[in-house]
């Protein structure tokens, strides 16, 4: 309606001016060779008008047909463009689905219609990659190694396809040239890392993790943690030749992480064999109430050295309240019981968790009451019978592989930070490793009863 308006408005003021002007008084003489003409102002005035914008029509129409080659050739150009685009797209979604040599079709259809666009070349190298064509993808990412918008993406290829041929250093020094070009750039922030932790450079590995930009929360705990893992690293490697640096490491990993428990270990170790028990067990006694990890009781009851099975004892159930709020404080009350033969204190620590489907330390630990406070050997051989059978306990492991000790390396993938404490589901490989613990209380097997009871190894208390 509004709309209407105005045009009517328009249309009279466009009225109104017509009229203005043919009613101008006066005429206009005009004279070309042997013409004259007289007439009135207005009219002139109108024709006038007419004329010129005759003129502009005219020239519009020529114009048109002049640039006529040009717009043909243009909306070619266009159209060979967007088929350029197109199939650049199909190429990247075929490359995706798996259907290599597709892509790598319509990569060239991209090329031979986008002949400047590196994305396209980009593509067949991926394409070439996928298809185990090793020396076309090289040549392709060589060439746009020569750019610099898309020299990061040829290293970032040429690194993929090195580790696929499991050249190893090749694929390190590709990674160190994308870091030259781009300081931030993740893949290669990780394969000079890996490198890194691989060979145990952990200082530089830690300078890495230091100088990575944490914006999120989420960035930021990870970036603690894994600065934890590594100063932890640096003192289980120093614990044995360096005790006081190794302390110094240990001590910052727990400020970064208060409750990581490796670190917690070795500190507690080295405050142990130093003869500072009291530090020892007050920094065990508060990682103990945050995790609940056996070790950490157990390295507990060893704070001083040469301690007897008593004062270990003792020692324990300080830290650990009766009956034991967990089973792994239940395990390490009843070790200890069982060491200073109370086997009714170990009996008792163990009640409620004996019963409904008890775990193979659990069975295990009853094995040695029943053989130990009565000698009943039937009892024991029916426990020993049940820890073949009954559910695991936790353990340290990483990609299928338990370990005695926490390590700081997947010795499967290399990974940092891989081994957790925790039911494993499946393992096909157990690490055992030198121990720094001094007097750690150690399961002892126990003695088969006749000749026909079941091979257990015994794990009443899992190694850490």
């Amino acid at each position: 309606m509004i709309r209407l308006a105005y045009w009517l408005i328009a249309s009279l003021l466009v009225t109104a001016g017509i009229a203005w002007l043919i009613g101008l008084p006066g005429t206009l003489t005009i004279e070309f060779l042997d013409y004259r003409m007289q007439p009135r102002l207005g009219i002139a005035a109108l024709l006038a008008v007419l004329a010129i914008v005759a003129v502009i029509l005219i020239w519009g129409m020529v114009k048109r047909v002049i640039a006529a080659p040009y717009y043909l050739a243009r909306r070619s150009q266009e159209r060979r463009k967007d088929q350029g685009y197109l199939a650049l797209s199909d190429g990247f979604i075929a490359l995706q689905a798996g259907d290599a040599n597709r892509a790598r079709q319509l990569a060239r259809e991209a090329q031979s219609n986008l002949p400047r666009n590196a994305a396209a070349q980009l593509l067949e190298a991926r394409a070439d990659l996928a298809l185990g064509d090793m020396h076309s993808a090289r040549e392709h990412y060589r060439a746009l190694i020569s750019n610099r918008k898309t020299a990061l993406a040829a290293l970032s290829g040429l690194y993929d396809q090195a580790r696929q041929q499991g050249r190893v250093d090749a694929a390190l020094t590709f990674a160190h040239k994308a870091l030259d070009i781009s300081p931030q750039a993740p893949w290669a922030r990780e394969a000079v890392f890996e490198d890194l932790t691989r060979n145990g450079r952990w200082d530089k590995a830690y300078d890495m993790i230091a100088d990575d930009v944490a914006v999120t929360r989420e960035e930021k705990t990870r970036k603690r943690r894994r600065l934890a893992v590594v100063e932890t690293a640096r003192a289980q490697l120093a614990e044995g030749r360096e005790p006081s640096a190794a302390l110094e490491h240990a001590l910052a990993a727990l400020k970064l992480q208060a409750d990581f428990v490796p670190a917690a270990l070795i500190a507690a170790r080295i405050y142990s064999n130093r003869g500072e028990a009291r530090r020892a067990m007050s920094l065990l006694r508060r990682v103990w109430r945050a995790t609940s990890h056996p070790d950490v009781a157990m390295l507990f009851a060893n704070a001083v050295p040469g301690a007897s099975a008593v004062d270990r004892l003792k020692r324990v159930r300080e830290l650990i309240d009766s009956p034991p709020p967990n089973k792994a404080g239940a395990l390490v009350l009843a070790r200890a019981s069982i060491e200073a033969f109370d086997w009714a204190g170990a009996r008792q620590a163990l009640a409620g968790y004996s019963s409904a489907s008890p775990s193979q330390a659990v069975c295990l630990l009853m094995a040695e009451i029943e053989d130990g406070q009565s000698g009943d050997k039937g009892k024991a051989r029916d426990w020993l019978n049940r820890a073949a059978h009954a559910p695991r306990d936790p353990v340290w492991t990483a990609d299928g592989i338990i370990a005695d000790e926490w390590e700081p390396l997947s010795p499967v993938t290399g990974r940092l930070d891989a081994f957790e404490w925790r039911v494993p589901t499946s393992a096909v490989a157990t690490r055992t490793g030198p121990t720094a613990t001094p007097a750690r209380l150690e399961t002892p097997t126990p003695a088969k009863p006749e000749a026909e009871a079941p091979s257990v190894t015994p794990l009443a208390l899992p190694e850490g």
